[in-house]
């Protein structure tokens, strides 16, 4: 009992029907938490949630601030009941509590909300960081539930170092990248797009859009290839590996600009 010495039990005797101090069931501590402890730890719980939900909320996602408090309050009650709610079962004889069983639930069971912050558009997926975020504020609810007030805490401010601190030297870093629209001109029928794919030689993310129409007196075709994350050094080495390629007549930068076109979702 050590370990839980910070923690304000109050034990209830098997036989008598109230509440005293130091009562023993069948020889093992039936334990209650007090009254004003659960409601010190799911305000705890709903300040942490909030101040990681008002940062989602500020950058206008839909998991906010009620969403991230609702989800650390609902963990933190769940690793309670967990952890107390079934107290009065150890009165039987061979019975054996696991107090983490319902609280490993909520690991799993987040994963449905985390999955809606989510969207696809074609190759673009964004709210990853979002869904993340509900993850972790899931574990914060689960130790203040378990009392561990110094963990969730410290959690919380690495997270929000993460979100708000990391955010800008990833935009930084992105800043250095350029978005560019090509315009290839080639002899009808002379050119595949998977020849031109492997000229290009890029990661799929790199590769927005890739379309090749026809020109009306069908003698050319035009193909037009969106790209995303290039310095300048790489478009110019892309232009010279396209020109190369037989059949090419013309390739022509029709649009750049900085920063990245398809985000991370955060």
């Amino acid at each position: 009992m050590e370990a839980f010495d910070h923690i304000p039990w109050e034990y209830e005797s098997a036989t008598a029907g109230h509440v005293r101090a130091g009562a023993l069931a069948n020889n093992r501590p039936m334990a209650h938490i007090a009254h004003s402890e659960t409601l010190i730890r799911l305000l705890v719980a709903a300040l942490l949630g909030s101040l990681v939900g008002f940062e989602r909320e500020r950058l206008l996602w839909a998991a906010g601030i009620r969403t991230h408090m609702l989800v650390c309050v609902g963990a933190c009650l769940f690793m309670i009941v967990s952890a107390f709610g079934f107290a009065d079962s150890l009165a039987g004889k061979n019975v054996v509590l696991d107090p983490s069983r319902a609280a490993a639930q909520v690991v799993s069971g987040i994963g449905f909300l985390g999955a809606g912050a989510i969207l696809a558009r074609g190759e673009v997926v964004r709210g990853l960081t979002t869904a993340a975020s509900i993850w972790t504020v899931a574990a914060i609810g689960l130790a203040v539930g378990g009392g561990l007030f110094f963990a969730a805490g410290a959690a919380t401010v690495v997270i929000l170092v993460i979100l708000a601190g990391v955010k800008p030297l990833e935009e930084a870093y992105r800043a250095r990248s350029q978005s560019c629209s090509l315009r290839i001109t080639a002899a009808h029928g002379s050119v595949q797009p998977e020849r031109l794919e492997q000229a290009l030689a890029l990661r799929p993310e790199q590769l927005r859009r890739f379309v090749v129409a026809a020109q009306p007196d069908g003698a050319a075709d035009r193909v037009s290839v969106q790209l995303v994350r290039l310095s300048a050094q790489q478009m110019s080495g892309l232009a010279a590996r396209l020109r190369a390629v037989e059949g090419v007549q013309s390739v022509e930068v029709v649009s750049r600009r900085i920063g990245s076109a398809a985000g991370d979702g955060s």
